[in-house]
């Protein structure tokens, strides 16, 4: 006998693997998250907790025109019908569509503390009240006459729209922003009326380019204003991929005061700027001072935002200034374009303007063929409880004979006056006043009225161009509604890109004598003031000094790496002068093997001499060694096994070259023997039978070579047993020259 097949046992041990589990687990996770959270549907513009916290209070009947409502009871019934996730994401979603600076047009009218631009949080949801906008209104319209598909909610108790009709261009207008598995999305907020001239133009154009679109939606326009700089050029592309960012600016103004006193007046910042935040940074670049031309930052806000920025004097620059803020602080942003949304299918995707722009006209052509197929059913229904009526009414008496006198009068109204069901049904629920010679003339005039619509309708379904002009009235009432008045005005103001402000850095700090210095280990500090060689510092135990020099906050610090690349660091973003300072490793990538051979204060324009332990060098330029990066520029090529040891300055009119070994042989030559080149290896300047190349210097003959010790500074002009050619060995220096073989060794 054959073994049934029987269905596995449900309580029966399976064995799966682990990859196997978690792929199939974290997939279902991300579809959830991708589908049924964090992207817009392209058609209505909405996430599903935004879709039904508009349906929950559509269905509590919180229209415009009717009172507010607790914003506890909106989140109960969406989280007990629709939406089963935390109350609190459910109410923090509910305030984001109230709060004006978040949203370009409101989908939910407040009532109570609902959060401010200064970041501050709304009140509790107990405290709060709501009630849906027009905007909202428009987005819900016609639910009930079957233009959009229901489901079943996440128990099957009731049911909820699977997208909303959405007479309003949601996606565009209000923008949406969320991150998903693998995905985000990022679409600002656009002007309503420029949205509905771009949709007015596809429709008589459906082959329209992104370029035409862009012209027609040049920008997105925030709900906290700005000033829009992005290149033209960007802004297209954008549009045409679906992908960008826009810069924006906070807008100001110079406002003047007396005797030629100014200051500056920000009454737009940047969207999702936080005021508190911004003032806090401003604050603290001031107490960093790093920004030498600011005195003071005043928040004199009340309604409207009203930043007040205080010069240093009436000197200053206001253009400069402004330059600066936007540079160090989120006066100006980069907004983030990536229109990643759900399609009709519910499959993600990016599009552009052009097919976002079409997916919403799709699916306002679907709304209307459904409209109209869900009224034409109700007109047919309701034309045959008319003819019922007129049919009755050639004979009045007969019918009320029969109710009289018939126990089950519908069939024989049924035979009397061959009526459907549905008419009989409907004359004997009929009131007997309606019974009037006035009654019987309003159901003709009534079922005139419904005929004409009912060829009306089946004209429209049959020609696709008066559905077309039907959609483009609709849009066109749109823009009157919500893109006229004081708040439909566009506020964020387009502007050509700012010129390039060549901002000397100098301006960026305030000018302050430091002393820079770096021990032998390699950790380096600035401290205040120029403080003497001799004074004693403190240092790591087993550390000691090694470089000491006097500069400005404001000046450029070049290091020279055995490695034989220089570096350059600001002087104002070395450590304080507190505590020990910090390893120079870790401001520039400089390796474990290798160390600081020499450092000095950029000053520019200058030439350096290079030098290496084999005893070769060049002059070059100070200009061309500075590096813009952490992995600074390669400025000696050396061999392997030999280290860079020095550079200095060449001064002005310097016509002779001193070199020193680590043998102790001092040789001097005409400077003019030097190449100057920008990299390389150089020529030799000194031979060393053991040793090598300790330091160099350049000097003019006439005045004396100078070097410095622990007791003073020495001159020696009798330098003629010294001069030679080039390349030779050099002999002992004078009485009294550094042990050290350095010329500065004080």
């Amino acid at each position: 006998m054959a073994a049934l097949d029987l269905p596995p046992d449900p309580g029966a041990v399976q064995d799966v693997s682990l990859k196997d589990a978690l792929a199939e687990r974290y997939l279902s996770y991300a579809l959830s998250t991708i589908m049924a959270r964090s992207l817009p549907d392209v058609r209505d513009g909405l996430k599903p907790v935004q879709r039904r916290l508009l349906f929950a209070m559509r269905e509590l009947r919180l229209d415009p025109a009717s009172g507010f409502k607790k914003c506890a009871r909106v989140v109960g019934d969406v989280i007990g019908k629709f939406h089963p996730h935390g109350d609190q994401a459910v109410y923090e979603a509910l305030v984001r569509l109230a709060q004006d600076f978040a949203v370009r047009y409101p989908l939910v009218e407040g009532q109570g503390n609902f959060g401010n631009i200064d970041g501050d949080n709304a009140a509790a949801m107990r405290y709060t009240e709501a009630r849906l906008t027009a905007v909202a209104e428009a987005l819900l319209a016609g639910l009930d006459q079957d233009m959009v598909d229901f489901r079943p909610t996440y128990d099957g108790s009731e049911h909820e729209p699977v997208v909303l009709p959405a007479r309003f261009p949601n996606l565009l207008a209000n923008g949406a922003a969320g991150i998903a598995v693998g995905m985000a999305t990022s679409i600002p907020p656009h002007h309503v009326g420029e949205i509905c001239d771009a949709l007015l133009h596809l429709i008589k154009h459906p082959q329209a380019r992104a370029d035409k679109l862009a012209e027609l939606v040049p920008g997105p326009d925030f709900p906290t204003g700005g000033v829009l700089v992005e290149p033209r050029q960007s802004v297209i592309e954008a549009y045409k991929t679906g992908r960008g960012s826009f810069r924006l600016r906070a807008a100001w103004q110079k406002e003047e005061g007396k005797r030629g006193t100014w200051q500056i007046v920000v009454a737009e910042i940047p969207y999702q700027v936080q005021k508190s935040k911004l003032i806090e940074r401003i604050a603290e670049l001031l107490g960093e001072k790093k920004l030498p031309l600011l005195a003071d930052v005043r928040d004199e806000s009340a309604e409207d935002v009203r930043l007040v920025l205080a010069p240093k004097n009436r000197e200053v620059d206001a253009e400069v200034l402004m330059e600066h803020l936007f540079r160090l602080t989120d006066l100006e942003t980069r907004v983030p374009l990536n229109m990643n949304v759900l399609d009709a299918n519910n499959r993600p995707g990016v599009m552009g303007l052009r097919e976002v722009l079409r997916a919403f006209l799709d699916h306002r052509h679907e709304v209307l063929r459904r409209a109209a197929k869900h009224r034409l059913a109700e007109i047919a229904r309701r034309l045959e409880i008319l003819d019922g009526y007129l049919i009755v009414y050639l004979d009045i008496d007969k019918v009320i004979r029969i109710i009289r006198r018939e126990d089950e009068p519908k069939p024989a109204l049924i035979k009397a006056f061959k009526l459907s069901e549905v008419q009989a049904e409907a004359i004997l629920n009929m009131r007997l006043r309606n019974l009037r010679k006035l009654e019987e003339m309003e159901i003709k005039q009534e079922h005139d009225r419904l005929k004409k619509e009912q060829t009306g309708l089946r004209g429209l379904l049959k020609d696709e161009d008066k559905r077309w002009a039907a959609i483009a009235n609709e849009i066109r009432e749109v823009k009157k509604s919500f893109a006229s008045g004081k708040d439909g005005k566009r506020r964020t103001r387009l502007a050509d890109p700012p010129p390039a402000v060549e901002v000397a850095l100098e301006t960026l700090v305030e000018k302050e004598p430091v002393t820079v210095i770096c021990s032998a280990k390699g950790w380096v500090r600035a401290m205040k003031g120029h403080v003497a060689a001799d004074q004693d510092l403190q240092f790591k135990e087993g550390d000691g000094p090694r470089f000491h020099l006097h500069a400005e906050t404001t000046d450029k610090l070049l290091v020279l790496g055995t490695n034989g690349r220089c570096y350059t660091l600001a002087c104002d973003k070395l450590p304080g002068g507190r505590g020990h300072g910090e390893p120079i490793r870790l401001m520039v990538e400089l390796g474990e093997a290798e160390d600081v051979a020499q450092m000095m204060a950029f000053k520019g324009g200058r030439k350096l001499i290079f030098a290496a332990g084999d005893g070769r060098g060049f002059i070059a330029p100070e200009d061309e060694v500075v590096a813009g990066t952490r992995q600074g520029k390669i400025v000696l090529n050396l061999p392997a096994g030999v280290e860079a040891v020095t550079f200095a300055v060449v001064p002005e009119g310097a016509d002779h070259l001193a070199c020193i070994g680590v043998n102790r042989k001092l040789l001097i030559f005409p400077l003019a023997d030097v190449p100057e080149m920008t990299r390389g290896r150089g020529i030799t300047l000194q031979k060393h039978k053991q040793g090598g190349l300790s330091d160099v210097r350049a000097f003019k003959l006439k005045e004396g070579l100078v070097w410095r010790n622990a007791q003073g500074e020495f001159r020696e002009t009798a330098l003629r047993d010294w001069v030679g050619a080039r390349a030779q060995a050099g002999r002992l220096p004078p009485k009294g020259f550094p042990r050290s073989n350095k010329f500065d060794n004080g």
